[in-house]
């Protein structure tokens, strides 16, 4: 089973290199690249889920309306993508919820970072994906946390994909720059070792972010970025499909584990 996910959020990387950057030039990313993500998906016919934070819900219900009119699931990602505080776990359920009409059943904490778990099954959520089990400098120490989901009291705790041994992360960056036969190769080997493979992407990779210097972008991140993005997403998925797996969402996954 393939478990694709994209953290749709507002656009605020260039704030973390100092460039002033408003939340109506973050949602204008954003909102191009995953209306680009859904042209993919729907080429390839295939199911994925949105985490998406209470800024993206309400400043695009068009864009929020077409993921769940194309079949996709809809879960939480925060409110303020950039400024993640304690009471986003109810708040961020409460926004995504109305503005979509829809129960939501999953919560991914922007950037990753720790959660509490008391506070997401207050909160009502079944699975939480806000762990990347790798070790990433500055970012993720989590060598010693499970690899594969697990059960924290009633939630499903769902870490991205990371190959066996080395942990190594097949997450949005080693799509960008990696070879691309590389980076199907190791898919592949998580796919024989756990049965399924979870990875997530954002909606500003899927933007033309080399025409845009000023934005400040390190070059590990505008790498094939835009169309090329686009284009290595669709061959992903196609190899996938060529395989015969499927692609199910979060909540999909939850279900079939009758937990």
């Amino acid at each position: 089973m393939i478990l694709l996910s994209f953290d749709t959020e507002e656009f605020d990387v260039p704030r973390e290199h100092g460039v002033d950057f408003t939340l109506e030039q973050g949602m204008a990313v954003s909102t191009v690249g995953t209306n680009r993500i859904l042209d993919v998906l729907k080429e390839n016919g295939v199911k994925a889920t949105f985490f998406c934070t209470g800024n993206f819900a309400e400043h695009a219900p068009e864009v929020m309306q077409r993921i769940m009119d194309e079949g996709h699931e809809v879960a939480c990602h925060g409110v303020d993508h950039w400024q993640p505080k304690e009471t986003d776990f109810s708040l961020s359920k409460q926004i995504v919820e109305r503005v979509t009409g829809r129960q939501v059943y999953g919560y991914r904490q922007p950037r990753m970072f720790p959660v509490s778990d008391a506070e997401i099954e207050k909160a009502g959520y079944r699975y939480n994906s806000s762990l990347n089990p790798a070790f990433i400098p500055g970012r993720y120490m989590h060598l010693t946390s499970p690899r594969t989901w697990f059960m924290k009291g009633k939630v499903m705790q769902i870490p991205a994909s990371v190959t066996p041994l080395i942990r190594f992360p097949l997450f949005w960056l080693a799509l960008h720059n990696l070879p691309q036969s590389l980076y199907h190769w190791m898919v592949r080997r998580v796919l024989r070792k756990d049965g399924y493979f979870v990875t997530y992407f954002h909606p500003w990779e899927f933007y033309d972010l080399k025409e845009h210097p000023e934005f400040r972008m390190p070059f590990i991140i505008k790498n094939h970025s835009g169309r090329q993005m686009m284009q290595r997403l669709d061959t992903l998925i196609r190899m996938l499909k060529d395989r015969h797996h499927e692609f199910v969402t979060f909540t999909e996954f939850v279900n079939r584990q009758h937990v």
